[in-house]
């Protein structure tokens, strides 16, 4: 499959007490001491704002316009029993939209976003509509 690169994320990661992540553009730049949750947090910000891309996408197909105020507040759960895993929760934000047809794009959204796709059925992903 032949496919365009549209952009690519280029990160420096360091570890330790005065570990760090930024991107190669400036635009981010982030303190990771240890121990810290910035993995999950930087996870679930990131999905968030693919999801809210997806939703966008699915409602220019649709025809559909969205109200403002669109959000996405994510819960990326780190677990341990024999291994780590994760779980996440999505809850949208719609205000204004019909709840059907936010429900719709809501689930369209899961089939454009790449990180829903690269999480689908390796991770178990609660969705409301909040």
């Amino acid at each position: 499959m032949s496919s365009k690169i549209l952009f690519t994320g280029k990160t420096h990661t360091t570890a330790g007490p005065n570990g760090a992540g930024r991107s190669s553009d400036g635009f981010l730049d982030i303190k990771l001491p240890q121990p810290h949750p910035a993995a999950e947090d930087l996870f679930g910000v990131a999905w968030s704002a693919c999801y809210m891309g997806a939703i966008e996408v699915a409602a220019s197909k649709r025809k559909i316009t969205l109200p403002p105020g669109m959000a996405v507040d994510a819960q990326i759960d780190l677990h341990l029993a024999d291994a780590f895993f994760l779980t996440a929760r999505l809850n949208v934000s719609l205000p204004g939209l019909d709840r059907e047809v936010a429900m719709q794009l809501i689930h369209a959204a899961h089939e454009i976003c790449p990180y829903s796709r690269a999480t689908h059925g390796n991770i178990s992903v609660e969705t409301n509509l909040v």
